[in-house]
């Protein structure tokens, strides 16, 4: 299910975290469907179960997730509320890049030019 670069700067339980809320964002996990448990991606993945159990942690505390005691852990019954956090999430991460590109000269209009010739 995750798909892990061991040679990311990204921390394993961030990249976890990422995954699973852009696997909500882009409709992979529903509402109400069960993740894998911690023991069997720890096992998948070869690495620490804490290192999972951090992953989930933080996303039952960002409320993307839900743990029930002896059924396993489920993703909530916020999806929307998550794909917009996720998008405003992205959305302040692009105006901080464009601020930092103002700040080295580049007028919007500049900016604009540079974004659409890069997708060429």
């Amino acid at each position: 299910m995750f798909n892990i670069d061991f040679q990311s700067r990204t921390p394993i339980y961030e990249q976890i975290i990422n995954q699973v809320e852009r696997f909500i964002t882009i409709g992979l996990l529903k509402e109400k469907e069960q993740l894998p448990s911690v023991r069997q991606v720890a096992f998948e993945l070869g690495i620490n179960p804490n290192t999972i159990q951090r992953a989930y942690t933080e996303l039952e505390r960002k409320g993307v997730i839900v743990s029930i005691v002896g059924k396993g852990t489920f993703v909530s019954n916020k999806t929307k509320e998550v794909i917009n956090n996720k998008i405003n999430e992205l959305v302040l991460t692009i105006k901080d890049d464009i601020n930092t590109l103002k700040s080295f000269g580049l007028s919007e209009e500049e900016i604009k030019i540079k974004i659409f010739k890069s997708q060429e």
